[in-house]
């Protein structure tokens, strides 16, 4: 016959067993709509990289594969875009004005602001005030008027928008944000940064836009990079920076445009051991030949 110490062991014994079958049943619930919730995630991932892929073949797209012939200057370009946060976009472009010629190089701050963006970029280089020769404070300020109301908070632009003059090879220019604009005087071979004209464009954004000018030379190079370069890290997330891009630039300084362009992202690629860039990375490489006649200013 059981003591009664024995039939409350046994007693117990049946709830503990009662306890871990529930346990099981809610642990197997648990399972299953975790493998639910995977699978939509699994389906949710797939359609984001779908839209990833879609917005990146279309930007791709709209990258320029042919300039306008214009005496008296070289260009290279490299557009390279990234998987994860994309947005750039460059062109350079005749006005109906031949002897003069624009340069536009821009960064939106994701794929969602490039749609937005590319819009309004495409056009004001494509139909507008750009190709009448307006200047860039004007058509800056045009831009941002029209894309400053629907920038959400959080995401931004970086432009720069160059107007060269052949009648006197005057660059006037507005560079809003973190396009990097490099000019290498031949002459002096000194490397110096554009000055800024304001900050990026962001939700709320009032300030004034002002414009600057820079006189070219000769041989001399102006070299035009999107956020991406400078903001590419390496394994230790540590970021390329302004000062390996100078390194870069003046290393390939005395060769042609497309030796520069190339030794920019050899160097970009062995830093940042050949990962996924951060965001689009462009560079655009601008050198005034030697046999530049200045024609007189009407």
């Amino acid at each position: 016959m059981e003591s009664p110490e024995e039939q409350k062991l046994k007693a117990r014994l049946a709830e503990l067993e009662a306890e871990l079958a529930e346990r099981e049943g809610d642990v197997a619930k648990y399972r299953d709509q975790l493998a639910r919730a995977n699978a939509r995630l699994e389906s949710l991932i797939g359609q984001v990289q779908q839209e990833l892929k879609l917005a990146h073949a279309i930007q791709k797209s709209l990258v320029p594969t042919e300039f306008p012939n214009v005496p008296g200057f070289e260009f290279s370009t490299k557009f390279l875009p990234s998987m994860v946060s994309g947005g750039d976009y460059f062109d350079i472009f005749s006005h109906d004005d031949r002897l003069r010629f624009g340069v536009v190089l821009a960064g939106g701050s994701g794929h969602s602001m490039s749609a937005l963006f590319l819009s309004v970029l495409l056009k004001f280089t494509g139909q507008m005030e750009a190709r009448r020769g307006a200047e860039p404070p004007n058509v800056i300020t045009q831009m941002a008027g029209e894309l400053v109301p629907n920038i959400e908070t959080g995401a931004r632009a970086d432009i720069f928008y160059g107007l060269v003059d052949r009648r006197n090879y005057e660059l006037s220019y507005c560079r809003l944000g973190d396009v990097i604009a490099l000019h290498l005087s031949f002459s002096s071979g000194e490397l110096k940064l554009l000055e800024g004209t304001s900050g990026p464009l962001v939700a709320g954004f009032q300030e004034e836009i002002k414009g600057r000018s820079l006189a070219l030379n000769p041989r001399d190079k102006l070299i035009l990079c999107s956020p991406g370069v400078t903001l590419s890290k390496d394994l230790d997330g540590e970021p390329f920076g302004l000062a390996r891009l100078t390194k870069s630039v003046m290393e390939g300084a005395k060769q042609g445009v497309h030796e520069v362009r190339n030794r920019i992202f050899y160097d970009l690629h062995k830093f940042s051991s050949g990962q996924e860039p951060p965001r689009d990375q462009t560079v655009i490489v601008v050198e005034v030949k030697d046999k530049v006649i200045k024609l007189a200013k009407n």
